[in-house]
């Protein structure tokens, strides 16, 4: 699927640079090196899904799914490189400036790439939210920020045409703008799964894992992760009585039912343990 993704997203870019360059439209052409990104970015998600694919082995007990969030993280990287040469462009033409040569062409070859972004992100949005992947949903937000920056540009050409020509440098400050805050965006989610952040409500996990008949109760329920691929670990309380083949017994319940309530979970670790001394009281307390 990338794939083709990728083939579009290069038919793209390379409409957009080399039409920018011929007319000298600077708007244009930063709209190219955006979509360039977009190109760039899948082929970094290609290689990262390749990689977190794979199943897990000695060096990788936890499986690869984080080098599918280093290509992510790889994706922010590009767009702040983009985001800055964008800027400067934008910057060196209102420091010198000159009109740019906008005719019917310019406003066709536009409106045929926006088309073609529109179904890519349709296309990857779907795909990823089905598949939850972070990877295809950050290429689409990736590739949604073209929609916009497209829109932009078109806009930009209009006011170009109306005798304005500084719009052109302006539409492509813009652009930098929306590249920036897409790289920001696909930045803040990775780092919450390289940071360990919580993945899953806790009042959820507790709700399934006190259906189980014999528990007195559950703590330390902690998760990390990505979206489709968690793991989860925590402490459920048995009376100290409760012979070990029992409660060996109740913990794959326990387990059984969280995984099958929630199909994301990749592993539950399980520790058994009496309540804590108090525990009655202060449950009595609550009620």
């Amino acid at each position: 699927m990338l794939w083709r993704v990728l083939v579009l997203n290069l038919v793209v870019a390379a409409a957009k640079i080399a039409f920018g360059a011929i007319t000298n439209t600077v708007s244009i052409l930063s709209d190219g090196f955006h979509s360039l990104t977009d190109s760039a970015s899948n082929v970094v998600a290609l290689v990262g899904i390749s990689v977190a694919g794979r199943p897990p082995d000695d060096d990788h007990p936890y499986g690869h799914r984080k080098f599918e969030t280093l290509a992510a993280t790889a994706i922010a990287v590009f767009l702040v490189l983009v985001m800055v040469e964008v800027g400067e462009t934008a910057f060196g033409r209102l420091r010198n400036p000159s009109t740019p040569r906008v005719t019917a062409v310019s406003f066709a070859v536009m409106i045929l790439t926006l088309i073609v972004n529109l179904l890519v992100v349709i296309y990857e949005a779907r795909a990823g939210r089905r598949l939850r992947s972070e990877v295809l949903l950050a290429d689409a937000r990736h590739t949604r920020s073209d929609v916009l920056t497209s829109l932009t540009v078109i806009a930009a050409l209009i006011g170009v045409r109306l005798g304005w020509p500084m719009l052109d440098p302006l539409a492509s400050l813009v652009v930098a703008g929306f590249i920036g805050y897409t790289g920001y965006q696909v930045a803040r989610d990775t780092s919450f799964i390289l940071s360990d952040r919580i993945v899953k409500n806790e009042a959820e996990l507790r709700a399934v894992v006190m259906g189980v008949p014999g528990l007195l109760g559950c703590h330390h329920i902690r998760t990390r992760g990505s979206a489709d691929h968690v793991f989860l670990d925590l402490h459920i309380w048995m009376a100290a009585d409760t012979p070990l083949d029992e409660a060996h017994e109740r913990s794959h319940v326990v387990k059984d039912r969280l995984m099958a309530s929630f199909p994301e979970l990749r592993d539950v670790v399980i520790h058994i343990e009496p309540p804590p001394r108090g525990w009655m009281a202060e449950t009595d307390r609550a009620g």
